[in-house]
């Protein structure tokens, strides 16, 4: 299946995608939702830790 196939189909077309299509396309939305959730949870440990910091620095 060529970029440009999976490109041109509209999740909101009256056509079914085929099989391969959806795999494909529910392969792609589960690589960007792991790379947003790596960056929000490295994120949120580095705010943590930030946060750790300027309480030790109180004591």
């Amino acid at each position: 299946m060529s970029e440009q196939e999976v490109n041109s189909y509209r999740l909101t077309s009256l056509e079914e995608p085929s099989d391969e299509m959806l795999s494909y396309i529910m392969h792609e939305a589960a690589t960007e939702a792991n790379k947003k959730y790596d960056i929000a949870l490295e994120r949120f440990f580095d705010e943590i830790q930030e946060m750790c910091e300027q309480y030790g620095d109180k004591k």
